[in-house]
């Protein structure tokens, strides 16, 4: 009996154990429990592991609509907008009649600015619900981004009309209105949503930011202290704080803010990320670098840090360690798109532009409106030669992400290297549309102002671009340029001044400072400038290339100058302009081999460098070294085909050791083609007709480099009066080629072929 009662017990707990294992194994439960902790998560403001768990349980149930949406909702919050748009597509297939799904991807496609998309999306919701205010409000979204402000504003007016008591409807009327320089209203509008809302961190956030925007400093902070206090573990209000506490000049104590942010929020990535941030905002790399090496020991798992830390290494170029966290991410997230720019980045940087091409292709297939990427592959194509293709790229990335500062500043430079100050005006006024409260528009738009002489225009430009960013030294470097044009030494002295101390490391403003010194025939206090920055920044490679640079030139101190190029290449391998003037220097100094064995050096460091390979065939040229000045120029045409310098210093080297005279053709071509304006290409490629046989072609381009020369000023050149006299004696005009032939003479009587000229003369027909 005793046996069969503890049967009898054993029995149902093994029932209960069979239960709950088939409860287990129940996928409806599953995905319940991966949803309820994904909702749990999200509650608590963590989106990534939200999504992580909506995931899960997607993957149990692929038609389960609400973890679809939920995984949206996480997606938005983490700004994943493909990902997002993917999962909201998803629901609204899966469930048409979700509406706020549908608000949703219209507000997702008017932020890709794909307006047709998303009116499709309002038209079906206008004709379901024409009374729901929040469709109204994406109404207005498409109207603002439309640049129609009016009916932006009046459709938000609509939304409060029909629920006169939501915070947010006030909150975009308040945006808007002040978008559309109706300030007081939309203060108005501001703390009317606050009223209606006490505990509305995102309204008390707007309005801060208002007040920054004017000035008001105190009232800002309050505003977002307040935000702080409604949201205590939302980091965005501390955040704004520290830029508010830089915008006042208050660095110290935005570092100290920062550092008891990181504490009070340990365990927030995004809080304990913003010391870093700042140091990279403030241009402190070391710094920055420093934190993040840090927070990647402190925080290994943690793959925002890994990221932004792998993109400080590219920024130092430290390329080694930057591929090595770039290549962890990569391994758990082969398509993650940052990971696979900063890949790029890293190959553009080694001198592999060509490989970083089918890298960033891939992102931009993976994701076409991918700002990031096109200006990546843009800088590419700019390395490759290819500025028609780099332009467009660039282009591209604005179309998408008009506030994207790396790429309308490689428009604007785009625009300053071509010399088109009017392109360079449109460029910048772009820029300060898209982002009135930075100073580089400002700051290129003087620019574009003073090359043209137009001095109050950029005056004006130079006070704004201080006035917005009073500690960022960029804006009284270009009021140090503006004065210096003017000749106002003094003025200008004091600006580039003011810049150096805001930026310690700006080398364009202790340049301008240097300038300014030479400009007043101060040669010493020129130099002592640039040795009082050393002695601030001794591993400022700039510094000591900007002392050589003085050295060389107005003090004819060789010897210095050449110390000074070694230090700052020393400290710099990637500074070719050191190196280039280093090479130079000893050639001054009559030591061709010793600057031949400089350029080798550097081509080891900067296999991309161009210029590099091109200095390195004139220099094996002059050692009548054909071969090794054959390859290098071969190897500059390799990296940028069309470059007209390496195009026409190879196809004369041809001509004239007997090579292959249909390549040459070629090669002057693309020289002529790239340099219309330049006498030696037209001169190389007569010279390569005349070859050929072409004698009539040749005269012509023969004339064409006489009549540029003069145009330019060039002293008269004996090579091609002599080439000139060669194909009139072909084509049997005997007088005009005794005349081109006698030229030769009086400009040189010792010229090379001088020989040869004295013997045609006596054969040619008195």
């Amino acid at each position: 009996m005793k046996g069969s009662r503890v049967f009898a017990l054993l029995l149902p707990l093994a029932l209960m154990a069979l239960t709950f294992a088939g409860c287990s194994r129940d996928p409806n439960v599953r995905k319940q429990k991966f949803f309820a902790s994904g909702q749990n998560y999200f509650a608590q403001g963590k989106y990534a592991e939200a999504a992580i768990q909506f995931s899960n349980a997607t993957d149990i149930d692929p038609r389960f609509v609400e973890a679809h949406y939920q995984l949206a909702q996480s997606y938005l919050k983490l700004r994943d907008w493909q990902r997002a748009y993917q999962e909201l597509s998803r629901t609204v297939e899966l469930q048409p009649e979700n509406y706020p799904a549908h608000i949703d991807l219209a507000n997702l496609l008017i932020g890709g600015r794909n307006f047709k998309a998303a009116q499709d999306q309002i038209a079906l919701l206008q004709a379901k619900q024409p009374d729901n205010p929040l469709i109204h409000l994406a109404v207005a979204s498409l109207l603002a981004a439309q640049e129609n402000l009016p009916g932006a504003i009046r459709e938000t007016q609509k939304a409060i009309a029909l629920a006169p008591d939501r915070a947010d409807s006030y909150l975009s009327l308040a945006l808007l209105q002040i978008k559309d320089n109706q300030l007081q209203a939309g203060e108005g509008s501001f703390k009317k949503a606050i009223e209606l809302d006490p505990n509305d961190a995102d309204a008390r956030m707007a309005l801060g930011s208002y007040y920054a925007s004017q000035k008001r400093f105190a009232e800002a902070e309050e505003q977002f202290r307040r935000a702080m206090l409604a949201e205590p573990k939302n980091p965005e209000p501390r955040g704004a704080i520290a830029h508010l506490y830089l915008a006042e000049g208050k660095r110290a104590e935005a570092e100290e803010f920062l550092k008891q942010t990181q504490h009070d929020l340990a365990g927030d990535s995004a809080a304990y990320r913003m010391l870093g941030d700042f140091y990279y905002a403030t241009g402190e790399l070391d710094k920055a670098t420093d934190e993040y090496s840090s927070l990647a020991h402190d925080h290994p798992e943690d793959w925002q840090v890994k990221k932004n830390y792998t993109q400080l290494l590219i920024l130092k170029n430290r390329l080694d360690e930057a591929r090595r966290f770039d290549d962890e991410v990569l391994k758990s997230y082969p398509n993650d798109s940052d990971a696979l720019i900063y890949r790029a980045q890293i190959q553009i940087r080694e001198g592999h532009p060509s490989n970083a091409l089918p890298t960033l292709q891939t992102v931009i297939k993976n994701d076409p409106d991918n700002a990031v990427a096109h200006y990546h592959l843009g800088v590419a194509f700019d390395q490759l030669g290819q500025l028609e293709q780099a332009q467009s790229e660039w282009q591209q990335a604005v179309q998408v992400r008009p506030d994207l500062s790396d790429a309308q500043l490689a428009l604007a430079n785009l625009a300053l290297q071509q010399g088109d100050m009017s392109l360079l005006e449109q460029r910048a006024s772009q820029m300060i549309k898209q982002q009135p409260g930075s100073p580089d528009g400002y700051v290129f738009r003087a620019l574009s102002f003073v090359r043209r002489g137009q001095f109050r225009g950029a005056e004006q430009d130079v006070r704004q671009a201080i006035s917005v960013a009073p500690q960022n030294p960029a804006g009284y470097v270009q009021m140090g340029n503006l004065k210096l044009a003017e000749k106002q030494y003094g003025d200008a002295e004091k600006a580039y001044q003011q810049a150096l101390n805001l930026g310690p490391s700006s080398e364009d403003a202790l340049a301008g400072l240097m300038n300014t010194y030479l400009a007043e025939k101060q040669v010493e206090k020129a130099v002592a400038a640039a040795n009082a920055q050393i002695a601030k920044l001794p591993n400022n490679s700039g510094f000591y290339d900007l002392l050589a640079t003085v050295l060389f030139n107005n003090k004819k101190d060789l010897n210095g100058a050449e110390a000074a190029l070694a230090k700052s290449i020393d400290l710099d391998k990637n500074n070719s302009d050191a190196v280039i003037k280093l090479g130079q220097l000893q050639v001054a100094k009559g030591s061709t081999a010793e600057a031949i064995a400089t350029y080798e050096r550097a081509v080891k460091d900067n296999p991309r460098q161009v210029q590099i390979y091109i200095l390195l065939g004139e220099l094996y040229d002059r050692q009548q070294d054909t071969a090794k000045s054959k390859e290098a120029y071969q190897k500059a045409l390799e990296i940028d085909s069309n470059n007209a310098l390496a195009s026409n210093n190879l196809a004369y080297l041809l001509l004239q050791s007997g090579g292959n005279v249909d390549e040459a053709v070629s090669l002057a071509q693309t020289a002529r083609r790239g340099t219309p304006d330049s006498p030696n290409a037209a001169d190389t490629l007569g010279w390569a007709f005349y070859l050929k046989g072409y004698y009539g072609q040749s005269i012509d381009l023969f004339q064409e480099a006489l009549k540029l020369a003069a145009k330019s000023n060039r002293p008269d050149n004996p090579t091609v009066h002599y080439h000139l006299g060669l194909a009139y004696e072909k084509t049997g005009q005997s007088a005009l080629a005794k005349k081109e032939l006698e030229r030769v003479l009086q400009i040189n009587p010792a010229y090379s072929n001088a020989d040869a000229v004295k013997k045609m003369l006596a054969q040619l027909p008195s």
